[in-house]
């Protein structure tokens, strides 16, 4: 059965809008007047909000030096324990001291002494995470469920801590991103607080996909501009990114099997190697992010004839891809090869969307061909599509299309395609 998302997307430089509780109106220097939002600091912000809690009336402080400690087979994962680290790091940042290794506060390398008179006893000393699997498979449909149990401090103990239990690793960062989202710093006590205690929070995730497209043909951006807008995902608990690597712009990516192709690239120093799509691939999975890699086929891809210009139907017909030639569906095929060694997500995007195929009926050879297979354009389009989701099949993907190929052919898909609506 065909899957339709409905995806709504921006091209990079993309923005993220959150709706505050009220309007902030901007004035510059037409005279438009300007009013301040309202920031309710009873409040406590969760974004997204959970599916099931509850909470009460009391202020908890958190020791700057809280204590991780882990259980389940799955609690003592390398992903669980960097996730506390990193969080460590943004929950104190305004901190003296912090839980890894001393100081995580202090933006210039420096530790803010506070008087001990400030605050001598903490009320949540130890936040503790309990995964019941140790399976870190990343797919589509993994179990993002956490409890989430911020307790009162107990007559027979001497700090409170914060509890959360998920079955996966996956389910412990949405849990750990949650925590961090309740503490908020207390610019008079200069403490940690989370404020409505005590919680206890049942949540997963109400879509099963929740992607950011990320455009680097048309806009190349260096890795570590990626990894920051990946931190930025798992902040909002988003889960795939849509990397629209390859247009008709440039192609930055290195194909080991077919090396010519990055010759499509803006310049030499606008590249992604291997290694750096293995990297940024890694680096979402700590974060709980699949990567859904877009080769656009087979409009979209005049890029590719800079390496290769036999993929060209001529020179002045640069795009769509030669549907005639077996050469065209060999590099597709040694794209995919390469790419399935990088990304491990079972979802692979071939585009298809805003095919102009005039230029082929216009070029003698493709024509010929057309003609030996009694094919329209029309039909040419539906061949080049429906052959390019057999090769993603046959490495184990499954394909997501735009679309316009839905609208064009919808009962010759393979059954198993994604349609993403745009």
């Amino acid at each position: 059965m065909l899957r339709i998302f409905f995806y709504f997307f921006c091209f990079i430089p993309c923005v993220l809008f959150v709706v505050l509780p009220q309007p902030l109106v901007v004035d510059g220097l037409r005279g438009i007047k300007t009013k301040q939002p309202h920031f309710d600091e009873s409040l406590t912000y969760l974004w997204p909000l959970p599916a099931e809690f509850t909470s009460g009336d009391e202020v908890f402080s958190v020791d700057p030096s809280l204590k991780l400690a882990v259980a389940g087979t799955g609690g003592a994962s390398s992903i669980v324990r960097e996730a506390f680290e990193r969080y460590s790091k943004i929950i104190f940042d305004h901190s003296s001291s912090g839980s890894v290794g001393g100081s995580v506060g202090g933006r210039f390398g420096f530790k803010r002494m506070l008087k001990e008179s400030i605050i001598s006893e903490y009320d949540v000393s130890q936040l503790k995470i309990t995964v019941h699997s140790d399976n870190e498979e990343l797919q589509f449909g993994v179990d993002e469920s956490y409890t989430l149990l911020v307790s009162k401090v107990k007559e027979d103990s001497i700090a409170g801590e914060v509890t959360i239990e998920a079955n996966t690793v996956y389910g412990a960062l949405r849990g750990i991103e949650t925590f961090s989202q309740l503490c908020a710093f207390d610019y008079t006590t200069k403490t940690v607080q989370i404020h409505k205690a005590p919680w206890v929070i049942h949540d997963q995730p109400r879509f099963a996909y929740r992607g950011l497209m990320l455009d680097t043909s048309r806009h190349y951006l260096p890795t570590t501009v990626i990894k920051q807008i990946i931190d930025s995902m798992s902040y909002a608990k988003f889960n795939v990114l849509h990397w629209h690597i390859i247009d008709e712009e440039s192609f930055p990516l290195e194909v080991p099997s077919y090396p010519n192709l990055w010759n499509g690239s803006y310049t030499k120093w606008e590249r992604y190697t291997v290694e750096d799509a293995y990297e940024i691939v890694n680096f979402a999975k700590t974060r709980g992010i699949n990567v859904m890699a877009e080769v656009d086929v087979p409009g979209h891809a005049e890029s590719w004839g800079a390496g290769y210009p036999d993929l060209w139907p001529s020179p002045t017909c640069r795009e769509p891809l030669d549907v005639s030639k077996n050469f065209t569906f060999d590099v597709i095929s040694g794209i995919l090869t390469e790419l399935r060694k990088i990304f491990p997500f079972e979802l692979f995007h071939l585009g298809g969307d805003e095919v102009n195929t005039d230029c082929w009926s216009q070029t003698p050879h493709v024509k010929q061909w057309l003609q030996n297979n009694n094919f329209t354009t029309n039909d040419a389009y539906r061949y080049f599509v429906l052959k390019a989701q057999e090769i993603a099949l046959s490495k184990n993907w499954t394909p997501v299309n735009w679309e316009e190929t839905f609208n064009a052919f919808p009962s010759k898909l393979s059954p198993q395609t994604i349609v993403h609506n745009w």
